[in-house]
Formats: structure tokens, sequence, C-alpha cells
């Protein structure tokens, strides 16, 4: 309103009551009670009436006016204390990533005593107490920010990773059961359960979370990685079931898991194992020789030779090691096999006639020179058996002592000033010198006149 408003309106009222005076000298009688009554002019009343509607107009706009100076007061407080924790926050931060975590403590610590509602200064404040080795304050820090925001998914995950940290899985395992409650499509969260399930051999209960996982994942770019750790999963669970002593389970599993992938070895050897376990031993036979052919690993001409030296059938095992030279003769790994069960079954000549083919291939592996030095020594030719011994054992003529990382455990043949393992500088000890320089000498002691001659004469 400007300066001239106010008088203005009141000539107005003046003029529109003179008028109304004069057009209404009638006079009007108002009862208040039955027994009290107001006698007024017409005018009177209707201007009095026009006052008190535009003074409480006025009064309400006042108080309106107030009361928005007043809100707007508060925010713009409320504002300027936020900046301020802002910026004392985003200081504490920078502080904490420059690796100053002192000084990131104090600047987050003011910032909370100064706003106790903002999680992301719990969070913060919770990664300070880690690298200060106080992952319990963490703890306590991230349950209070839960506390503001319980369906924070930045809270429940920094929660459940801090207590993987402190190696106590089981209260990991509850918060992520929360998030998978929240969202129960969270890929996150379900990989992790499954992962502590897996860490803790709780098979089913992992492959139960896989399959969720795979659901989850449909169309994405780990699909097909999913998929896969879903049926390795389900290879977990009949060896779970073959330990349970439920073979025919676990190999009506396996004959599944091996239709499905037939490249996944671990499922042709556990079938052929529970096939064993169940008598049918032409079967288990038939499929490790399945498996090496299919795949050429070396883990099925094991089982193969455990199973018929436990038949006390070795003839079937040669035939079929025979035949196989015959079809596949560049095969070395079946030669290596064959070579050995041949030592061990005291067939020296046809051993070292296999074992001297691989080793005419130029390959240098310590269990040839093994085999090899075996079978010179059965030869009685013991200066090659020695030879090969010393190939085996990887001796040079100057015999080299290795070092050992004190701090990883990296071991190289040469001592070196940095390592290349964990980085560190002047970690390298020669190999077992701990316990050299822990173990003590046993007591020596003089020997006493007449000794020698006994041990002479003994």
């Amino acid at each position: 309103m400007t300066f001239l408003t106010f008088p203005l309106l009141l000539i107005f009222f003046l003029v529109v009551f003179i008028y109304f005076m004069l057009i209404n000298p009638q006079e009007i009688t108002l009862y208040l009670t039955s027994d009290k009554a107001v006698t007024t002019s017409s005018a009177i009343l209707v201007v009095g009436s026009i006052l008190v509607g535009f003074s409480g107009g006025f009064l309400i706009q006042v108080y309106h006016s107030f009361s928005h100076q007043l809100k707007h007061w508060r925010e713009n407080r409320k504002d300027k204390k936020s900046r301020e924790v802002i910026s004392i926050y985003r200081e504490g931060v920078a502080r904490l990533l420059s690796g100053d975590i002192k000084r990131a403590h104090t600047l987050l610590q003011r910032a909370l005593d100064r706003d106790p509602s903002r999680v992301e200064t719990y969070l913060a404040l919770a990664s300070v107490a880690e690298q200060e080795g106080e992952p319990q304050e963490a703890i306590v820090l991230l349950h209070k920010a839960k506390g503001i925001e319980p369906s924070s998914m930045e809270v429940l995950f920094k929660l459940a990773s801090t207590y993987e940290g402190m190696d106590k899985d089981g209260e990991a395992a509850k918060i992520y059961e929360e998030i998978i409650a929240l969202e129960n499509a969270n890929r996150k969260a379900l990989r992790s359960l499954r992962d502590l399930k897996m860490a803790q051999g709780y098979w089913q209960e992992a492959l139960d979370l896989q399959k969720r996982v795979v659901k989850a994942s449909q169309g994405g770019k780990r699909a097909d990685e999913e998929k896969r750790k879903n049926l390795y999963l389900r290879y977990e669970v009949t060896q779970q079931a073959l330990a349970e002593g439920d073979a025919e389970k676990a190999a009506s599993e396996l004959e599944q898991i091996v239709r499905e992938d037939a490249s996944f070895a671990p499922a042709r050897v556990s079938l052929g194992d529970a096939q064993r376990e169940l008598n049918r031993t032409e079967e288990a036979a038939k499929t490790w020789k399945e498996g090496y052919k299919a795949l050429g690993k070396g883990v099925f001409l094991s089982r193969l030779e455990d199973l018929y030296m436990g038949e006390e059938d070795p003839s079937s095992l040669l035939s079929f090691y025979r035949n196989q030279v015959v079809e596949k003769s560049d095969d070395l790994i079946l030669r290596l096999f064959f070579g050995k069960l041949c030592l061990r079954l005291e067939m020296v000549d046809e051993a070292m006639e296999q074992l001297q083919v691989i080793e005419g291939s130029g390959v240098e592996v310590p269990l040839l020179h093994q085999l090899l030095a075996e079978g010179y020594r059965r030869r009685k030719d013991f200066d090659e058996a020695i030879s090969e011994y010393q190939k085996a054992l990887g001796l040079e003529q100057r015999l080299r002592l290795p070092y050992d990382c004190e701090e990883c455990g990296e071991q190289r043949p040469e001592w070196q000033s940095r390592c290349q393992g964990c980085g560190r500088w002047g970690t390298y000890s020669l190999s077992g010198s701990d316990e050299l320089r822990s173990a003590r000498p046993s007591e020596l002691r003089p020997i006493h006149h007449g000794e020698r001659e006994e041990w002479h004469s003994a």
C-alpha cells in the first residue's frame, strides 16, 4: 500500500456513510436477547458491517503475512544451516579420500553434531571408523543411519559388507535378507547372500538363491554366466548327496548335468564315483572312458586305474590303453598313465617304451622324470636313475636355495629387493629361515676316554 491509500479509504468510507445516512434516515432495532435490544440507524448498521468485514480481512491478511515471513525466516535459517553442514561434510569426505583420517573424523563428527539426521554423514563416519580399525564403531553408526532410513539400500549394503569384513557372516546374511524382503529381485543382494551360503557350504540354499538370480538376470549381460553357475551349484548339491550316502539321487542329477553340459568334467568324474558307489562298475568305467575320450583330462585315467586295480583287473585297463595308443599315438597324457601303470605292474620294458616316447618329445615335467627314475632304478641303472631324480627335483649342478617373501609367501629362485606379489621392500628371506632360526641343535657332549674304542669294537 502507498502512503495515500489509508486517507483515501477513510474519505471514501465517510462519503459512503453520509450518503447512506441521507437516503436511509430510518432506525432499526436489533434484539441481542429476549429482553435486550439496540436501536440504531440503518446507515450505521450497514457501514459498521462493512467496516467489520474489512477489519477482519485486514487482520487475516496481516496474520498470513506475518506467518509467511516467519516461515520464510525459518526456512532461510534452515537452508543456511544445511549449507554449512554440507560444506563441512564435503570437506570431511575430501579429507577422507585424501587419507587424512584424523581430520576427516573431526570434520564429519562436527557435521553430525550440527545435523544428526543426515544419513550420508553416518555413512562417511562409518568408513572413517573402518579405516581407523574400529569396525564395531562403524556398525553402531550404520545402525543409527538405518534407524533414520530403514529402507536405504546404501545403508543396508554398507552394513552387510561391514559385517562380512568382521567375519560375521550370519549378521551379514540377515541384512541381505532384509534387502531381499524390500526388493525381492535385487541381484546384488541375491548374489551376495548366495556367496555367503557357498562359503558356509549350504549348497542347497545357495542353489535356491541362484535360481532367483538367473530369473532376475534374464536378458542381461551376465545371464549366461549365471546359468553356468546354476549348473555348478547343482553339481555341488549332488556332491552333498554323495557325502550323505544318497548315491542314487546324485547319479540321477549328474546324468542330467552331463546331458546339459558335456564339457563339465567334474560332473563326469562324480557320475562315475556315484555309479561305483552303487556297484555299477561297468557303467563307471564307461563313464570315465568316455570322459577321457571327450575331454582328455588325466583325472579320468586316474579314476580308471583305481577302479581296475581295486577290482584286480589290470588287464582290462591295459587293453584300453593299448587300443587308445593305436588310435591316438600322439596322446602323451595317455602314454604317461600307461607307463605309470606298467611300472606298477612290474612291466618295466613296456613302461620305459612309453615314457621314452614322451621324453623324446622334449617335454619337461617332474612326474615324467620321477617315473623314468623309477624305471631306471628297477633296471638297476642307478646313474641314470639319480640323474632323473635330480631333474624331477629341479636340482642343478649348483644347488640353488629359494627365497620366500615374509609378507605374502611368494617364492623366487633368487633374492630380490622388492616383492612383485605384494609390492613390499626388504621382505625376501631364505626359504625355511624362520624354522632354522627358532630351532636349536641337539646338545653336544664330550666323548669320554674309552667310548671311541667301544664304538669300534661294537
